[in-house]
């Protein structure tokens, strides 16, 4: 009678567990000025769906985005069906994961799906690398006085971004501009889904090409400060061929 009970015990505990991971894991990787916060204002079908949130340590010195991008490998369940979300800094991290991993689908906003899409201040690093000759300090004290000046949108969540970016520290500031100047990738060969702002001063939408979803004025910030128009893009991405 023991025996049977335990088993049936075990056995719901199974099919509960079955019944939990039916749902589609959404994968969300922050900016590099930003953390978890940034998907404050996303909703999605909690039913179908639940966010998991990425964290970055440090880069290690000199290492590039491919590198960076598999040493996060680990965080992800590549088990069971998957979604890459992934915004500026994450977006791109996102399209290096998207070509070794299999996911389900793949989604940047206010991002780069490869190197031809970054803007000239980039690329022009690239073959003078300025950057290097500055402190790691001075890079993230200029990050805080830029980011307000080039995305003014942020002053609709001005604390949140203020505390975000307050938050990193100056060797992981001066290493995530290495990923984004030396990153090598020219070209993707799996389907990205790409929702960008044509106000998005950080990375232009006349660099991107064809993004799937343009956002009328929507800024580099459009995430959390548009969360419920981003939402409603992310579900007719979500709804298509839902395969779970």
């Amino acid at each position: 009678m023991a025996k049977n009970a335990i088993f049936v015990f075990v056995c719901l505990l199974v099919s509960t567990n079955v019944i939990c991971r039916q749902k589609t894991l959404i994968y969300c990787f922050p900016g590099q000025g930003s953390d978890a916060r940034i998907f404050d204002s996303i909703q999605v079908d909690t039913a179908l769906f639940e966010l998991a949130f990425i964290e970055y340590g440090t880069p290690e010195k000199r290492m590039d985005m491919k590198d960076f991008a598999r040493s996060l490998i680990n965080e992800i369940d590549t088990l069971n069906q998957y979604v890459l979300l992934g915004v500026s800094l994450g977006g791109m991290i996102c399209a290096e994961l998207n070509e070794t991993l299999n996911p389900w689908k793949t989604i940047l906003i206010s991002s780069a799906k490869n190197w031809n899409e970054l803007p000239f201040r980039y690329r022009f690093q690239k073959t003078i690398p300025l950057y290097r000759l500055f402190p790691k300090g001075f890079l993230l004290v200029g990050a805080k006085i830029m980011q307000p000046i080039v995305e003014p949108d942020r002053k609709k969540n001005k604390e949140t971004f203020k505390n975000m970016l307050n938050k990193k520290n100056a060797a992981y500031m001066k290493r995530t501009i290495h990923l984004i100047i030396t990153w090598k990738r020219t070209g993707n060969t799996k389907k990205i889904y790409h929702i960008h702002g044509d106000g998005d001063h950080t990375l232009p939408l006349r660099k991107i090409k064809n993004p799937d979803f343009i956002m009328e004025n929507g800024s580099h910030m459009m995430t959390l400060t548009r969360g419920s128009e981003i939402s409603c893009i992310l579900s007719q991405i979500l709804a298509t061929n839902f395969t779970n």
